[in-house]
């Protein structure tokens, strides 16, 4: 019942056949399935049988087995760690979809042939494209995080990968790079408009809204997910609007325990030091700008209303985004 395998030319392979429920990860039918037999794979009985254990060929890392000298298939190394790192049975197992077949097929048949249960579920997310194309190193078209993060916050990046659904393919792009950080920038907006306000930091809720947790509950539905976040968002700002600072101080701890869960709360101690190597400079930036400020005040308060405006309009188009508070006026950096 649990399927078996056998030995050929000092190779071992799984006999496909003998395992009931083979290909039903991938909904396959056996019998319609043609897989040749690889490289140096001799002797097999059936073509679609995989090797477990290949002989040793020159130049290759060997160890000796009582078959002779050899070394672990593909699906045999996954399988062997799977087990002794998280033991016969574990909740998760992810991986690309295109590995669906064979690889987690033929895991899951030695693991079960070994008597393992093996994973509860299984995850496959799709690919980050460019141009259609599946990302990745053999095609030269891969683009490295190292390098992603020295344009762009590590925050804003994840929230890029993080916003599809896991099983939905990603096309890179700048102009969906520079949505996700105008994005992310509304949710640090409110978090701090509210946390000034509040003069203090305001705690995550304990727990999350009820259509949050029904949205990652189904299937993780990180979209319908960051749409409730955004939605929370927009009500706290109405509260702040209306000078309604109970309010707007709940939907940030709601806003808080939600990003919390998709690891994307700007107060987290994670990112806290994300800006660190920058914080001099902004202390110098934010005391230039803020003598810009005094001046745009000064204009207000003489009711010189177009030198005011052609001082934000002139922020505005070095980058600033200028807003005015109960506090005062405050900048942050603008969307790319």
């Amino acid at each position: 019942e649990r399927g078996h395998a056998y030995e050929a030319d000092g190779s071992v392979y799984f006999d496909v056949r003998s395992l009931p429920g083979y290909l039903s990860l991938s909904n396959q039918d056996l019998d319609e399935l043609r897989q040749p037999a690889g490289e140096g794979e001799i002797g097999k009985r059936d073509a679609r049988d995989f090797a477990m254990w290949k002989a040793a060929r020159p130049g290759e890392p060997s160890w000796e087995t009582p078959w002779g000298r050899g070394r672990p298939g593909w699906h045999l190394e996954c399988s062997a760690m799977a087990h002794k790192y998280l033991g016969s049975e574990f909740d998760i197992h992810g991986g690309g979809i295109d590995l669906i077949f064979p690889h987690h097929e033929n895991e899951i048949a030695q693991a079960k042939g070994f008597g393992d249960a093996f994973a509860r579920y299984w995850v496959h997310n799709a690919w980050v494209t460019m141009s259609g194309e599946k990302m990745s190193k053999s095609l030269g078209n891969s683009v490295l995080v190292s390098e992603m993060v020295k344009a762009w916050r590590p925050v804003v990046l994840r929230y890029y990968l993080g916003t599809p659904h896991y099983r939905s393919t990603i096309e890179y792009s700048e102009e969906s790079l520079r949505e996700a950080e105008s994005a992310y920038a509304r949710i640090e907006g409110f978090v701090q408009r509210v946390t000034e306000l509040a003069g203090h930091a305001v705690e995550p809720a304990g727990e999350v809204p009820p259509a949050f947790a029904e949205a990652m509950d189904d299937d993780l539905g990180v979209p319908q997910a960051l749409a409730i976040v955004h939605t929370t968002v927009r009500q706290g700002n109405s509260a702040l609007a209306a000078d309604d600072k109970d309010a707007a101080v709940a939907r940030l701890a709601e806003v808080r325990a939600m990003l919390g869960v998709l690891g994307l709360d700007p107060l987290d101690a994670h990112w806290a030091g994300e800006h660190e190597q920058g914080e001099d400079l902004r202390d110098v930036v934010d005391s230039l700008v803020r003598l810009v400020l005094d001046q745009r005040e000064a204009a207000r308060a003489r009711k010189d209303w177009a030198t005011a405006d052609a001082i934000r309009d002139q922020l505005g188009r070095s980058g600033l985004v200028i807003e005015d508070s109960p506090q005062g006026p405050r900048w942050t950096l603008g969307a790319r």
